[in-house]
């Protein structure tokens, strides 16, 4: 077997915070079979469909990821330290990519909120301004459909070129010293992967910031039920990715011990406070 014996590089606080990563594997399978059988399959909304997608995107993507930071390094000897790396960027990109799906599964969720079916038919207005304009194609059912799928779309499109680029815009520099040493000339924006840069810093930025930001919206402009609801989201996604950003935060500030407890208990935290918010029988 290829892992038997000790492992080389695995010390407690890797077995910490593997530990706590699949326990948040777990939830995520939990959450995803919740919304599922209990919520889209009783009410037939395709919000529940896209909730539950996002939870089975990010529990495969959480896999890859326990793989390639826990795992393959234990391969290093067992035989050519490039062919171990292209095996690690194999691992990267295939997490990434079911990363950038589950995002495609949150802009189906955000395009199914901003843009509610119609059913009435559009007035016409006297006043035929640029906002009437506006609004009256939006509620066109085309239009608002072909939105929806653009949405879900672009993320796709930027999983896809995580998947094909070139490993010299997205391996991780250490593959550049000992003990892998493979050479590769890297792309870089401020020493950093010019891929992952753009991937990390840029994009997931913009795509994911809009969820939490829509919740408080909906909000500030529903009441009762549906406000707690939608309070609680805001809340848990904004935990959820303030613990994404403190994993790469605090390796980058050579914090190992806090990333390994902080940042999944956070995400744990979290995906709680997901689930209480989405827990309200009136929301079926």
């Amino acid at each position: 077997m290829i892992f038997q014996g000790n492992f080389q590089y695995f010390d407690i606080w890797d077995s910490v915070e593997s530990g706590l990563y699949y326990a948040i594997v777990g939830f995520y399978f939990l959450i995803f079979a919740y919304f599922l059988l209990m919520r889209f399959r009783t009410s037939k909304k395709i919000y529940w469909l896209y909730f539950s997608l996002l939870f089975l995107c990010l529990a495969a993507g959480r896999v890859f990821f326990i793989i390639y930071y826990f795992y393959f390094p234990e391969l290093l000897g067992t035989m050519t330290n490039l062919e171990l790396v292209g095996l690690l960027m194999i691992q990267y990109r295939l997490a990434t990519f079911s990363t950038w799906l589950g995002i495609a599964c949150l802009m189906g969720l955000f395009g199914t909120l901003i843009f509610p079916s119609y059913t009435e038919e559009v007035k016409p207005s006297e006043k035929e301004d640029l906002k009437f304009k506006i609004k009256t194609l939006l509620k066109k059912d085309r239009v608002r459909i072909s939105l929806k799928i653009l949405l879900i779309i672009f993320p796709i499109v930027i999983g896809m070129f995580a998947l094909t680029l070139p490993d010299s815009l997205f391996m991780d520099p250490d593959f550049n010293k000992a003990p892998y040493s493979v050479g590769i000339e890297l792309i870089t924006i401020f020493g950093y992967p010019a891929g992952r840069f753009v991937l990390n810093f840029i994009l997931l930025p913009l795509m994911v910031i809009v969820i939490p930001i829509l919740f408080v919206y909906l909000a500030l402009k529903t009441f009762g039920v549906l406000r707690r609801s939608y309070a609680l989201n805001a809340i848990g996604f904004f935990i959820y990715f303030f613990g994404r950003i403190t994993q790469g935060l605090m390796e980058t500030l050579g914090f190992y011990h806090v990333r390994a407890t902080l940042s999944p208990l956070l995400i744990l935290l979290a995906l709680l406070i997901i689930v209480i918010a989405n827990h309200y029988e009136q929301l079926k």
